[in-house]
């Protein structure tokens, strides 16, 4: 895969920038929450690291259930710039777009999208010449600790 969601802006100063490409194997969905939850502590805001973690999860959850193919890699790219922790996932099925469904009371699954819109700022999704991105983002206050 490729460098499919690079931060706005080079990375400069504070900036920070994080990439890992994961088997698609429902193990390592916890790695990447922890990873990302463990970026976000390390670059300076353990405040966020939980909703951080939260939305890594869901949105690996997605790309797992909906996005992966057989020996294909899903990749987690976090970035931090002055004003916004970004975590985006991309998979290798581009012809499958996201979209938060309505879930009826009793449903098991079909929330996930649904927790990324009420966590996130803003989110949205990329397609790519192979594969999509599905990105999250969460508002930073003040500046950077680190």
């Amino acid at each position: 895969m490729t460098n499919s969601c690079l931060p706005p802006r080079p990375p400069k100063g504070n900036d920070r920038y994080d990439a890992v490409s994961y088997t698609p194997y429902p193990s390592n969905i916890p790695r990447a929450r922890r990873r990302v939850a463990q970026l976000a502590v390390d670059w300076g805001h353990p405040d966020v690291a939980g909703d951080a973690a939260l939305l890594a999860s869901e949105l690996c959850t997605n790309a797992l259930l909906h996005g992966c193919l057989r020996d294909r890699l899903f990749r987690v790219e976090t970035s931090l710039t002055g004003n916004a922790l970004r975590v985006a996932v991309t998979d290798p099925r581009g012809e499958r777009f996201p979209y938060p469904p309505t879930p009826v009371a009793d449903d098991q699954f079909g929330r996930g999208l649904l927790i990324v819109r009420a966590l996130a700022n803003r989110w949205s999704v990329e397609k790519l010449t192979v594969g999509k991105t599905v990105w999250a983002e969460l508002e930073m206050r003040g500046d950077l600790d680190v």
